[in-house]
């Protein structure tokens, strides 16, 4: 490898750039694999992440370190986004399921059997946030006072409890797990898992 952004500046900067792009090919590939980035998503980051190299080509000394660096965090922000797509499509779930009732069609008992199912999995800590947040409507700083939590830290802990309530609903016929620990709660997701 070795390529430098003065060879990247050269006579020919078309020519030696797919010269570097080739030669950080496999790199980039195996940093794709190694974060599980499905192959379409891969070539975008990929885009994406030599886009952000020609626009920081003055302060770039080792274009092969610097490129592997920032698509390893392109590839963590990748799945953050995609984790917070989820929460924010059971929290829409969460919200129109919990806030009026209305008679229930047929999948909406069957929805409200499994959300009930999935709630009564979950400790008691994220029952409560969760019924205060969406059953009635509370905002998050109210949330926060009445169950002594800091406003600062409470969106975390939604986050989590909706993560927790979004594994619950995916997994197929799990066994209920009714305990108010979290750490028997967190095993028993461990053990939902398998």
């Amino acid at each position: 490898m070795g390529t430098t952004m003065a060879s990247l500046r050269s006579a020919h900067p078309d020519e030696a750039f797919a010269d570097f792009v080739r030669e950080v090919q496999p790199t980039v590939t195996k940093i794709c694999r190694r974060y599980r980035i499905p192959p379409q998503d891969a070539e975008d980051l990929m885009q994406q992440t030599l886009i952000a190299l020609i626009d920081s080509r003055d302060e770039v000394k080792n274009p092969e370190a610097w490129l592997a660096g920032t698509l390893r965090n392109q590839c963590l922000m990748y799945w953050r986004r995609r984790r917070r797509q989820l929460y924010n499509a059971v929290d829409s779930a969460v919200l129109e399921e919990l806030a009026t009732p209305s008679p229930p069609r047929q999948h909406d008992v069957e929805f409200n059997h499994d959300l009930e199912r999935a709630l009564g999995q979950l400790p008691s800590r994220c029952r409560s946030v969760l019924q205060l947040r969406y059953g009635l409507g509370c905002q998050p700083r109210e949330t926060a006072e009445r169950l002594g939590y800091r406003s600062s830290s409470i969106y975390k802990i939604l986050n989590r409890c909706l993560a927790a309530l979004s594994r619950s609903l995916t997994v197929k016929a799990a066994p209920p797990c009714a305990t108010q620990d979290a750490k028997a709660a967190s095993q028993c997701q461990f053990a939902n898992s398998d």
